[in-house]
């Protein structure tokens, strides 16, 4: 959420032709998650404990809503923020998002996960910087987690809805976005992101239990994209404590490129 200096010149926000191709590769996305519906009830059930899922950029709950409902029905005590559109980065905002975080891990009793999709996803590692014994893992959904803005096309709109430097930042906040949480992290992204450009969603440092997960996806679609579904019905299910690296069953191998993410 910093704008870019000298040394990042490198980065760059997608490719315009994915950019444009977003809105028909997100409906196909949708139309095969509600066709392949009925068979996700197979997909790794969950203990009951919290899941906040948090919306992207100048999304509400509504784009959420798929998601969270699959969750529930594996299983989890999943929650939306009821924030209504996810536009405005200031105090008030985090403070909210915090009430979330806490109402949820008070009313299931342990630590919670949160699922976040794009702006969402960076929300979710801050939030887990802020109280990470409340934050059992962070998913995050082709986030811009780089320190550079001008991975996303988006930067432009919100500089100008937040500033070149939000409220939350003048506090001392959301500095270090690259830094990931003290919690297990996954960054779900896809090459063919028409928003956020896929290296800017690339977790780096080495730490075993921070990983990226390479799936075929547009931005729009990550949250119901069939792939990138079946990865967080993975993370979610391990018992906690016991984080490992995702393993693509072999069914599946196809689906998710293991390509160098650099």
């Amino acid at each position: 959420m910093t704008t870019a200096t000298a040394a990042q010149i490198d980065a760059r926000p997608p490719s315009r032709f994915w950019t444009l191709a977003e809105p028909s590769r997100a409906m196909s996305e949708l139309a095969s998650f509600y066709a392949l519906r009925p068979f996700m009830s197979m997909l790794p059930r969950g203990d009951g404990h919290g899941v906040l899922v948090l919306p992207g950029f100048m999304a509400s709950d509504h784009s959420t809503g798929p998601l969270r409902r699959l969750l529930c029905d594996l299983g989890y005590q999943c929650a939306g923020w009821n924030l209504g559109r996810n536009i405005k980065v200031d105090e008030a905002r985090i403070e909210a998002m915090m009430n979330c975080v806490d109402e949820l891990y008070e009313r299931t009793g342990r630590p919670i996960s949160i699922v976040g999709w794009s702006l969402g996803g960076v929300f979710a590692r801050e939030l887990a910087k802020l109280a990470p014994e409340k934050i059992r893992l962070v998913i995050s959904l082709g986030s811009p987690i780089s320190d550079d803005r001008n991975h996303t096309n988006a930067r432009r709109l919100f500089e100008y809805l937040n500033g070149k430097e939000p409220e939350v930042m003048k506090v001392g906040n959301f500095q270090k976005l690259a830094e990931a949480p003290p919690v297990p992290t996954t960054s779900v992204l896809t090459r063919s992101d028409g928003v956020v450009h896929w290296r800017g969603s690339v977790q780096k440092g080495g730490r075993k239990d921070c990983e990226n997960i390479e799936v075929l996806a547009s931005h729009c679609g990550l949250g119901v994209n069939p792939a990138a579904v079946f990865a967080i019905a993975d993370r979610l299910s391990q018992a906690e404590g016991e984080w490992k690296p995702f393993t693509a069953p072999a069914w599946a191998k196809l689906l998710y490129p293991q390509r160098a993410l650099h």
